[in-house]
């Protein structure tokens, strides 16, 4: 609590600081005020109005000028403007040293001290050119241009920030949708075959499947889950598609013991698993899908999957329609870019389909 009131007061507190070492600078580079020790009253309210001008003229070009010219594009307009500005300061310095009699004031205290009075400024007509106003305007006009530019700069970067996130999570939602429905459409198919032939196995069945709905419903709903809990899950997975394998099919999942419970996106290593079972199992030949789970580092996720190829497709145990590749490519791209290699062998030297996924998951 205490740190947000001190950002709130924060941007305040840097502006006055900021106007003061200005006024202190504009006062200490006063010609006058190194060569006359009494200045008259008049010059001193001249120097405040004139600073208080300069801070107006400060915020109005960075908060009305800025925004509503160079924002949408009229440059010429705002050039316009500011040299009507410059000019307009040029005026009001000259009209009130004419209305405090300033020249004749500060003469006067000059010849007091026997010194000889300050050069006469450039003259058109009766109207007095004053080179320290003009360039103190200019830099005042710079300045609060530039921070408006960049604070402009900031928000727009931050509002593409935000949106890009607000993307993100909208995609990230919308394929995380298409895969849960997917994964347990196909279970259910599944779970409906074994109630005609085995109903202990399917009641086992029934039974993980109730906990991997549990997990996915209500352990998932931050978007990121637990390296050990999506571990259960793919073991919850293999267990319930090897239901209905024979022995001619040999599964082999390898989890790191023990093994660290880092962040992970959850359901993204599940496609690679269903594609296995989709291409590498076969109900009348010899096949084999090693899955093997690894953590190198505490950070760092391996996922390793191997099956066999199959001269002919396979059963499409795990029913996949084709989707769940393609978004765990799209789900890497969003969540770790940059942080993620992804390695597919179509065919490896033992005649096998890998997949070899590395994931810098902290």
């Amino acid at each position: 609590m205490a740190v947000f009131s001190l950002r709130r007061y924060l941007t305040p507190l840097i502006h006055v600081l900021v106007w003061l070492l200005f006024g202190v600078t504009f006062l200490l580079f006063e010609p006058l005020t190194g060569r006359l020790t009494s200045l008259p009253t008049q010059f001193w309210v001249k120097q405040a109005l004139m600073f208080g001008v300069w801070i107006a003229l400060f915020y109005f070009n960075a908060r009305v000028l800025v925004p509503r010219l160079l924002f949408r594009g009229h440059m010429g307009r705002l050039g316009l403007a500011l040299l009507g500005l410059v000019a307009g300061i040029q005026l009001l310095s000259w009209a009130l040293s004419t209305a405090l009699d300033l020249t004749n004031l500060i003469n006067r205290a000059f010849e007091a001290i026997n010194l000889p009075p300050p050069p006469p400024r450039t003259i058109i007509g009766s109207f007095r050119f004053d080179p320290k106003s003009i360039l103190t305007t200019l830099l005042v006009l710079g300045i609060s241009t530039a921070i408006a530019v960049v604070q402009h700069w900031q928000q727009d970067a931050r509002t593409r920030q935000e949106l890009e996130q607000q993307r993100v999570g909208a995609e990230l939602a919308t394929l995380k949708a298409q895969i849960n429905p997917h994964f347990f459409f196909n279970t259910l198919n599944n779970i409906y075959s074994l109630t005609l032939s085995d109903g202990e196995k399917a009641r086992a069945a029934i039974h993980r499947l109730s906990r991997m709905m549990r997990y996915v419903l209500y352990d998932t709903t931050s978007g990121s889950t637990c390296l050990g809990q999506e571990a259960d899950f793919i073991r919850d997975y293999i267990d319930l598609m090897q239901l209905r394998l024979t022995d001619r099919v040999r599964i082999v999942f390898d989890r790191p013991e023990p093994l660290h419970d880092a962040p992970i996106a959850p359901m993204l290593l599940l496609p690679f698993i269903e594609n296995a079972f989709k291409h590498g199992v076969a109900a009348t030949a010899h096949s084999h899908i090693c899955i093997a789970l690894r953590q190198p580092q505490a950070s760092i996720v391996e996922l390793e999957v191997r099956n066999s190829r199959l001269p002919a497709p396979g059963a499409d145990l795990a029913g996949s329609n084709g989707i769940g590749l393609a978004n765990t490519r799209r789900r890497l791209d969003l969540l770790y870019p940059g942080r993620y290699q992804l390695q597919v062998d179509e065919r490896t030297p033992e005649n096998e389909f890998r997949v070899h996924l590395t994931i810098q998951v902290a």
